[in-house]
């Protein structure tokens, strides 16, 4: 019976069995050099590509067209009601950087005369219910939805200055989640519906939603905390408009108002209303007033 030999240590294998040569699993094949059979150690160049990191998802990243897409003329002068973005069900967005954020995560707050480079970029002009003296610029920090710490900015009323400072300390103190807080800027009036908006704001000098009279807002006695999350129904007007997910009140998400959440808590405290619990065909979840208007 044919037997194969291996020499342990040789570079030739030499073949008996059945004729065929017997290569080395793993290596490559010998190279015949002056008719001498001799192994080569030379293996083909192997080049390794390494796939570059995929970038983290950032779970809070603001969409590229937030504020940009107008919407289809709807029910009162307002927008069409379109289901809500995926990218928003549910929202919670990074805090855009409109003020420099504190150093820690000490509530802190400013309450000022309106300086003149703000009161420039608000909603103000002569004709507005309150003077510019009956306004007190007002800086409190907020938790965002990020988990950050951020410093926020309102045009308030002087006589509920104090009182709004208060209750955004609570808010600030449980870390109830808000997305932005700035002024709200002239030019935003005359914009067309998006239906994206979420700024938490006091000050604005414009009309009740519908009707001619000026609102609360105009007074600097009211305040909408997160709009998107907290949406105005009014039959078949929802505003924002995209905010459709969030009329379902039973399924309590951050940022959403409730009567035993931190916010209604707060603002309820220092006898401010909250427009969520209005009897009759008008529901405004997002809004608290001093007045109950």
């Amino acid at each position: 019976m044919a037997r194969c030999l291996v020499v342990v240590g040789l570079a030739l294998v030499l073949s008996g069995c059945g004729g065929a040569a017997a290569i080395e699993q793993g290596a490559g094949p010998d190279i015949a050099t002056s008719g001498t059979s001799t192994t080569s150690d030379v293996r083909p160049e192997v080049t390794v590509t390494t796939a570059a990191p995929a970038s983290p998802i950032d779970p809070f990243a603001r969409p590229d067209w937030l504020g940009t897409r107008v919407l289809a003329p709807g029910s009162g002068g307002f927008g069409v009601v379109e289901p809500t973005p995926a990218e928003l069900d549910p929202r919670v967005l990074r805090t855009p950087a409109h003020l420099p954020d504190p150093p820690d995560d000490a509530f802190a707050s400013t309450v000022s005369a309106v300086p003149d480079h703000v009161l420039a970029r608000s909603t103000w002009m002569p004709g507005c219910p309150v003077s510019v003296d009956e306004l007190r610029y007002v800086t409190v920090t907020f938790w965002g939805f990020d988990g950050e710490h951020h410093r926020g900015e309102l045009l308030v009323n002087a006589s509920a200055a104090d009182d709004i400072v208060g209750a955004f300390e609570q808010l600030d103190a449980t870390r109830f989640p808000i997305e932005e807080m700035r002024i709200t800027a002239a030019e935003e009036l005359d914009l067309g519906p998006t239906g994206d908006g979420n700024n938490t704001s006091a000050f604005v000098c414009r009309a009740v939603r519908g009707g001619s009279s000026f609102s609360e807002h105009a007074f600097g006695t009211a305040i909408d905390v997160n709009p998107f999350h907290n949406p105005y129904v009014r039959g078949d007007i929802v505003l924002p408009e995209l905010a459709s997910t969030y009329l379902d009140r039973g399924n309590v998400r951050e940022g959403m108002l409730t009567p035993d959440s931190a916010a209604v808590t707060a603002f309820s405290g220092v006898g401010w209303e909250w427009g969520g619990a209005w009897d009759g065909r008008t529901v405004d979840s997002m809004h608290f007033s001093a007045t109950g208007q």
